[in-house]
């Protein structure tokens, strides 16, 4: 029974914290989302991005032990909100209306830093942590430059269904303009560190529900 319940678990673990994980994040990637406050909001949505990769994949890597399935997780982040991003596009939006973030070398660098330490999960907490962190603003940067500017996107199409508090206004400069990837990456590399905590914490607590 217990091989059975593992089994289950193990399936549905990956299911459930991917799909959620995407569905808060695909907001992140959303134009008008920073539309108002710029590349401000940029510092923001990489420490949620940041957040929900390194809590989930540090969760199931640790879950199964076995290096590579924190860039499956990714991968399988990826897919669903590339699947959310079609959705947009076939409803009438433009291609770059929404920003797929790009999860998968921040993934592969917690795969690595878990593989070169002999799976020590302290190794996986500070040095994986602090890479996911400095990385993913850097490589989310590079990805918003290959797209449309956010502010002429998002002024040309309005979103209809959107009520008129949440309608774009004249973009305001907040004080973090000059620096976002730096400000990104240097919160999320001490964050990051308490997000692969958490995420092996998850571990150990579902380890103890399984064996009540």
């Amino acid at each position: 029974l217990m091989v059975w319940l593992r089994r289950c678990t193990h399936t549905s673990f990956i299911v459930v914290v991917a799909v959620n994980s995407t569905l808060l994040t695909i907001n992140a990637g959303d134009y008008i989302f920073y539309t108002d406050w710029a590349w401000t909001s940029y510092t923001v949505f990489s420490i949620s991005q940041t957040l929900m990769l390194t809590v989930g994949a540090v969760y199931y890597l640790t879950f199964t032990g076995v290096p590579g399935t924190a860039t499956y997780y990714g991968l399988i982040m990826t897919v669903y909100t590339w699947v959310a991003k079609g959705a947009w596009f076939a409803l009438g939006y433009p291609y770059d209306f929404i920003v797929t973030p790009i999860w998968l070398p921040s993934a592969m660098l917690l795969d690595l830093a878990y593989w070169a330490t002999k799976r020590n999960k302290h190794s996986l907490i500070l040095f994986g942590g602090v890479l996911v962190g400095m990385s993913l603003p850097l490589f989310n940067m590079v990805n918003l430059i290959t797209v449309a500017d956010p502010l002429e996107t998002a002024f040309k199409y309005p979103r209809p269904t959107l009520p008129p508090y949440m309608t774009p206004i004249e973009p305001q400069v907040g004080k973090f303009y000059n620096s976002p990837v730096a400000l990104g990456a240097g919160a999320g590399a001490v964050l990051s560190v308490t997000f692969a905590a958490l995420g092996c914490k998850l571990t150990t607590w579902t380890y103890r529900w399984m064996a009540a």
